[in-house]
């Protein structure tokens, strides 16, 4: 057991997302952690271009690499769409380094985008005043997922963006393990109305009471609509073939030339979509279970010194969230991004099929969590 599994392991993890707000969930991080970040340089001009697919893809490729690089052992994390943040011990620090590095090479070489990355020291936080500080937030019964507060996470990614703290992309040609990487589902059309990319953040000098009390009014809104929002359909995300993440994938696969790797995951994809189609039990593999698994695994709401969630909600809901949100700004409580779009999109890391805890990270199919922070800065300006 390594320190970074004595320490988040034995987090509680909470069940009700009503209560995220509860300050006694969340656990310092021990002094000698680091935290990375990594981001998408220009993501709002590769979404422009309609690159959606290829910014998540990217995003959710850091944890992948990190994970496989720590041989599948739990580590706090947390996607926001075009990059990820996440919290590891000394004795994991190697490892995930080498992965951001490879992981920031494989993004420019086989996506064509630019990432940064960065390790940043808890202690480094500290000396600034801040904190940071971790829970888990079980969304069901198979799995759980970080949630991270004290502002101590906000200022590394903002330290990243000033270029502090920076690590340097691995050389031309090295691979992550990519392995269990994937996106073949279809996007998802909203079936209420709308998908609504929500990020909230604390104003400047908001009283921690009030900003407490404005992200819970949001979560109790969001809570008495319709299975709270989620935007995955109860019967799994839509499923073709050839998928639309083909090419993804492919690039992700390690050994041979591309159109080799292409090949593979055309006949692999086909294997699977028979299987999920037909619904053909094969060994331990049953397709119903994994469907409904895929359903409660499913990453759409989060927190990370701030709320983030991608809803499948009614118009009014999203008039009375901006009336509340409005409020909370007036106040000078809250700053907000709110982007509305036809569907929602799924990024999934399955490294077993054959088990229950495989996660899948929800965004919005056009512009999602950037384009929302892209509200939300303007907002700032």
């Amino acid at each position: 057991m390594t320190s970074g599994d004595s320490f988040y392991g034995n987090i509680r993890v909470f069940r009700g997302f009503t209560s995220l707000m509860d300050p006694a969930l969340y656990a310092p991080l021990p002094d000698d952690w680091n935290i990375g970040v990594a981001d998408i340089v220009d993501s709002t001009k590769a979404i422009a271009a309609q690159r959606y697919k290829a910014v998540n893809m990217a995003g959710a490729a850091v944890i992948a690499s990190v994970t496989n690089a720590l041989e599948g052992r739990e580590f706090p994390f947390v996607f926001g769409g075009d990059g990820a943040s996440f919290a590891v011990a000394p004795d994991d620090l190697d490892r995930a380094r080498e992965a951001l590095e490879a992981t920031a090479a494989w993004v420019r070489e086989d996506l064509d985008l630019k990432m940064r990355v960065a390790l940043v020291p808890v202690s480094a936080i500290r000396a600034q005043g801040l904190d940071v500080r971790v829970a888990r937030f079980g969304p069901s019964a198979n799995l759980s997922y970080a949630m991270f507060s004290g502002g101590g996470l906000g200022w590394a990614e903002a330290a990243m963006k000033r270029g502090e703290f920076a690590l340097p992309a691995a050389p031309a040609g090295t691979q992550p393990d990519l392995s269990g990487l994937s996106c073949r589902f279809e996007e998802i059309p909203a079936s209420r109305g709308l998908i609504l990319s929500v990020l909230v953040v604390p104003a400047g000098s908001a009283d921690p009471r009030a900003f407490r009390k404005v992200i819970e009014d949001v979560i109790h809104l969001v809570e008495r609509s319709p299975d709270s929002g989620r935007p995955v359909p109860a019967q799994g995300p839509p499923l073709r073939w050839p998928p639309q993440g083909l090419d993804y994938e492919a690039r992700a696969a390690r050994g041979g030339p591309l159109l080799k790797r292409r090949a593979s995951v055309l006949i692999y994809t086909l294997f699977a979509y028979l299987i999920m189609r037909f619904d053909i039990k094969v060994g331990g593999f049953v397709p119903k279970r994994y469907k409904q698994q895929v359903v409660e695994n499913s990453d759409f709401r989060k927190y990370d010194d701030g709320l983030r969630m991608i809803l499948d909600c009614a118009p009014e809901l999203e008039r009375a969230l901006s009336e509340r949100l409005a409020a909370g700004a007036r106040d000078g409580v809250v700053r907000y991004g709110l982007h509305r779009q036809d569907a929602a999109m799924m990024t999934c890391f399955t490294p077993s099929a054959l088990r229950s805890d495989h996660v899948h990270f929800i965004d919005g199919a056009r512009g999602g969590y950037a384009s929302a922070a892209t509200a939300l800065k303007a907002m700032m300006a």
